[in-house]
């Protein structure tokens, strides 16, 4: 299909989930979509179909659409971090997700509410929503993780980073 615009590939069984949405998305962000075989062609104003783009790549990699609409609002950004960059083989990237979800999500979950982010753990990325000023404490508690730090020293940096973060707001 030739569509002038930007094309983004998300995984098939993810595509369903953007149908169900597409209407909204095309609403809120002034572009309009076309699915085809995994692919995403989005077209628009170049504006418009940067941050469509982000949206899009969001729901690819796992968020809910609600959680992912949060990106057209000022403020707010999506970080990829690619498990492959940091581990070359399935299991280690099987562990890793299970180091970053934590027992019973907990580390997630610790991460999402210091950093007021949210993480999506899915197929070989961890993606991070968060707002502008947050989302470097959110990337580095997750690249902690990956490069091997304990639980622990992980949560005392979040506490940390939940301080430094609301310190920054009152300020601001």
């Amino acid at each position: 299909m030739d569509w002038p615009g930007e094309v983004v590939r998300i995984p098939e069984e993810r595509v369903k989930i953007l149908k169900k949405s597409k209407e909204e998305l095309e609403k809120r962000g002034h572009v309009k979509l076309a699915l085809d075989d995994g692919e995403v062609h989005i077209l628009g104003d170049p504006a418009d179909v940067f941050f469509a783009r982000d949206v899009v790549i969001a729901i690819g990699r796992g968020f809910e659409p609600r959680k992912a609409f949060l990106l057209f609002k000022e403020g707010f950004v999506l970080y990829v971090i690619s498990l492959r960059d940091y581990f070359n083989t399935p299991n280690a990237i099987r562990r890793m997700k299970g180091r970053v979800i934590g027992e019973k999500g907990r580390i997630k979950t610790q991460i999402e509410e210091a950093t007021d982010s949210y993480l999506s753990v899915y197929g070989h990325t961890v993606a991070i929503i968060s707002k502008t000023d947050s989302i470097e404490y959110a990337k580095e508690a997750v690249e902690m993780i990956l490069n091997g730090a304990k639980h622990s020293t992980v949560l005392n940096y979040l506490s940390q980073a939940r301080r430094k973060i609301f310190e920054e707001r009152i300020n601001y």
